[in-house]
């Protein structure tokens, strides 16, 4: 077959697209090695590779803060910031916290001890009663009615004795003159005896029934508070019922807790010395208080007793503390936490808890050198309470040991102590009265108030302009709402 010829395809000699694809490849790796390259340099001068020489005195001025001794510097010859806290001799208190349970003083549900309807409700919820105020009355009709009964039984058969005792006497009488027999004066004085015995028992009925109708009135058995009723007016209570009302005392009230079994022999120690002071430790108020006021101290109370027994399954033992709760601020059901003394160590040697380091020896603290180096000393503690431990030995008072910044020190490390982070206490506020603006003796913007007449802020007593000073540019107009008339 004939085939029309095809023109030719122009050829790119190899050398000229290989070079600028082999540029493009080379130049990440080029920028790699140059930040490399300058991060070592960097490193090596600020001392930070051990391993690599370090360069000399002469080249290096040494870092400020120090003295020109030359002596041991720490990494790179930087000082290590730290904060420190002095050893003193102080009294510590020997606490131990517990997770307590509030309950009431005494809580008893108000049930009907009569069946019928409920005429009266006396109390509202949530109100604080006195014992022996009336608290529901249910209708006294037909225990009124069975009382009456009784009474009226009763002065019948006093009637009948009445009676059958004049005839004993005459019955008397006719056989010391033989005109009765012996047998009638007997069964005369039988009959007296039952009648007596009647008139006691409706004697009994009377007092039954007037139970019955006191019952009708509920009344407080104590101080309290009353909570939410279960039954309205007009309904039907029966002695089986689920109760109408809960009354709780909470003024005291008391706090239940648990302590492990091996505090009892402190917990008894405690009480054998005197009165234990119990403190319910409260959280602090998440908003506060209008006034600005600080909010009151955690309730103090006194531990009550100690239970008899303890509890095989948990190794605890549960103890008791009533609380005066004027202010009713603990309330019953409410979980707290609790914290006794049992002791008080006086005049021991302590240093804060966080400036305790554990290591494969023991405990030990780095301990702060007059020239501002730390040194390891190892410690022998004794009885650590809250935040607070007690150095048996290795440390002299006085002596300031590191609190924070430990992790970074070793032996001749130089330090740079920081005075610890106060925070600024809190200024309260003053209200603005209703009605003031911020013209009306305060300056805008701030919380400052000027006196009537005295000049605006940044102005001149005489009213006159600073040479030189431009006058101030003309704040541009607000911009009119929509549909507002423009000023021509």
């Amino acid at each position: 077959m004939n085939e029309l010829p095809r023109p030719p395809v122009p050829t790119t000699p190899a050398t000229q697209t290989e070079a600028p694809a082999r540029r493009r490849r080379a130049w990440p790796w080029l920028l790699l090695l140059a930040l490399l390259g300058g991060g070592g340099w960097y490193a090596w001068q600020r001392g930070w590779l051990p391993w690599v020489g370090q360069p000399t005195p002469a080249a290096t001025a040494p870092p400020a803060g120090f003295g020109p001794s030359g002596g041991a510097r720490g990494r790179g010859g930087i000082a290590v910031p730290v904060t420190a806290a002095a050893a003193a001799v102080d009294d510590l208190p020997i606490l131990l916290d517990a997770l307590g349970t509030v309950q009431a003083s005494n809580t008893i549900t108000v049930v009907p001890q009569v069946a019928g309807r409920i005429t009266e409700i006396a109390f509202t919820e949530g109100q604080e009663i006195r014992a022996g105020e009336v608290l529901v009355r249910i209708d006294p009709r037909s225990y009124q009615a069975a009382l009456d009964q009784a009474v009226a039984t009763k002065a019948q058969r006093e009637a009948q004795l009445a009676n059958a005792r004049l005839d004993l006497q005459r019955y008397t009488q006719l056989v010391r003159a033989n005109g009765a027999s012996q047998q009638q004066l007997d069964t005369q004085r039988a009959a007296v005896a039952q009648l007596e015995a009647q008139v006691q028992f409706d004697q009994a009925t009377i007092d039954n029934a007037q139970v019955q109708l006191e019952h009708t009135t509920i009344r407080a058995p104590f101080d309290g508070r009353v909570g939410l009723r279960q039954v309205d007016v007009g309904n039907l209570v029966q002695s089986s019922s689920s109760g109408i009302v809960t009354v709780t005392q909470i003024r005291p009230i008391s706090v239940t807790f648990t302590l492990p079994q091996q505090a009892l022999p402190q917990v008894m120690q405690a009480i054998a010395a005197g009165p234990v002071q119990v403190e319910a430790r409260l959280p602090d108020p998440g908003i506060p208080r209008v006034d600005a006021t600080p909010p009151a101290p955690n309730p103090i109370g006194m531990l009550v007793t100690i239970d008899n027994q303890v509890d095989a399954a948990t190794g605890t033992l549960r103890l008791k503390a009533t609380f005066p709760n004027d202010d009713q601020r603990l309330w019953p059901g409410a979980f707290v936490n609790v914290r006794l003394q049992v002791a008080l160590l006086r005049g021991v040697t302590t240093i804060p808890l966080v400036a305790v380091q554990r290591g494969p020896d023991g405990a030990f603290a780095f301990v702060v050198q007059p020239d501002n180096t730390v040194r390891q000393r190892p410690l022998t503690l004794g009885v650590v309470s809250g935040t607070q431990a007690m150095v048996r030995s290795g440390l002299r008072p006085g002596e300031q040991v590191v609190t924070s910044g430990a992790l970074r020190l070793t032996d001749g490390v130089p330090v740079q102590v920081a005075a610890p982070v106060v925070p600024p206490a809190s200024q309260p506020q003053r209200r603005r009265p209703p009605g003031q603006g911020a013209g009306q003796g305060q300056r805008p913007g701030t919380g400052e108030a000027r006196p009537e007449g005295a000049p605006p802020a940044g102005s001149r007593p005489d009213g006159a302009r600073r040479e030189g000073a431009r006058p101030a540019a003309a704040a541009p107009p607000a911009e009119a709402p929509p549909g507002a008339a423009s000023p021509r």
